[in-house]
């Protein structure tokens, strides 16, 4: 069998991993009477035997091959119909035919096994040395069922095959999957970290204008790279991995954190007026990091998309019936195309190309909106665009 090709090996293999093929051989030879019984796959080249019952010592095994224009099946594949002959000395066609001759075989039949897709794969059949009624419905029938199972079989092992190599993919996938999670996760948001921390110390030694310049740069430059690796990350995560991982808590110190957030972007957007408006009068039940990694999504968005001469308007609420987070800034509205699809991953909308980003920071703020319970929403008109995130109480 090493002689053959990878494809009719194969085809070897997946008719010998059918259980019910020996039984099948020796209920057509218990049934019929036929001593020789076998399936056969025929190509265009070739006939070799699959799979065999010989009990009058014809001398075929499993891998055998005949030349392939000595046997009736090479005619079966050409015409895509059975052929039944009780009695080949009585048969005014096959008793001057050149196969029952070299053969010895006096009674035959045999019923093309096509594949669900159309196919022909081979045959069913069997032979015997002496006559035998065959060309009755039952055995007909009885050999047509048999080649439907095997065929049936067949596609069951092909698709099992393609399951096995989907799995396989699939474990090959998740493996990279972590690595990616684990580089983005540990060796981009380190050295990032790193950067930052270099520049802020740089910003608190007194230095000439020069140097002031350039650590700032370098500060909102490490500023907007950890931003897009963390949004690439929770991307990642979400698509590929377990999703947005909340740890909620009734005590997250929530305000704290979103004057952090505020902190920070007044430190990157110096000239910019950002007026706030907090009422906690109720504790909120939520992840406060992921908060305020929204938040700081969405009053990054309003800083660089809205008017630079115009405050943006921020009002946190946490009342008893949940919790209301808006950023409102003055611009352009937002045209109604984009606004379908705003919150879709690496839609950017109609934005000027010297603005840096991925599209992600809306999708994944929708994200964790949606892993609370709650909704991350947009009003846009004339004068003004406002963000809103609503919250229920748990």
């Amino acid at each position: 069998m090493e002689n053959f090709s990878p494809q009719i090996q194969s085809d070897i293999k997946a008719v010998a991993s059918i259980s019910v093929v020996p039984s099948i051989l020796e209920v057509i030879c218990r049934t019929t009477g036929m001593g020789f019984s076998a399936v056969a796959r025929v190509t265009d080249e070739k006939w070799i035997c699959c799979a065999v019952r010989d009990e009058i010592a014809f001398g075929l095994g499993v891998g055998g091959e005949l030349v392939l224009e000595s046997t009736i099946c090479h005619e079966i594949r050409q015409s895509g119909q059975g052929v039944i002959i009780d009695h080949v000395e009585l048969d005014s066609h096959f008793r001057t035919h050149h196969t029952p001759a070299m053969y010895g075989f006096q009674s035959y039949i045999s019923i093309p096994i096509i594949r669900k897709n159309g196919d022909f794969f081979g045959t069913l059949c069997a032979i015997d040395p002496k006559p035998h009624v065959l060309n009755t419905t039952e055995t007909i029938n009885m050999f047509k069922l048999f080649a439907e199972l095997i065929s049936f079989h067949l596609d069951a092992s092909d698709k099992l095959a393609i399951s096995e190599k989907s799995l396989l993919e699939e474990r090959e996938t998740a493996e990279l999957r972590d690595q990616f999670i684990a580089i983005l996760g540990h060796d981009l948001l380190n050295p990032v970290g790193a950067v930052l921390n270099v520049a802020q110390l740089l910003l608190r030694i007194p230095s000439d204008e020069r140097v002031t310049r350039m650590a700032n740069i370098v500060q909102d430059s490490a500023y907007r790279m950890k931003a897009l690796i963390e949004n690439i990350l929770d991307f990642a995560r979400g698509r590929l991995g377990e999703g947005i991982i909340l740890k909620r808590g009734d005590n997250e110190p929530l305000e704290d954190m979103l004057t952090k957030v505020l902190t920070e972007l007044r430190i990157i957007w110096p000239n910019r007026i950002i007026e706030t408006n907090f009422d906690f009068s109720a504790p909120v039940n939520c992840d406060g990091r992921r908060i305020a990694q929204l938040f700081s999504n969405i009053l990054g968005n309003a800083l660089s998309h809205g008017e630079k001469d115009m405050p943006v308007m921020v009002e946190a609420v946490s009342k008893n019936e949940g919790f209301t987070l808006s950023v409102t800034n003055s611009g352009h509205k937002i045209p109604t195309l984009v606004m379908e699809r705003l919150f879709h991953p690496f839609y950017r909308g109609e934005v000027d190309p010297h603005k840096e980003g991925l599209g992600l920071g809306l999708y994944i703020s929708s994200e964790i909106a949606r892993a609370h319970g709650g909704a991350l929403t947009v009003k846009s008109t004339d004068e003004n665009t406002c963000f809103t995130l609503w919250l229920p109480a748990c």
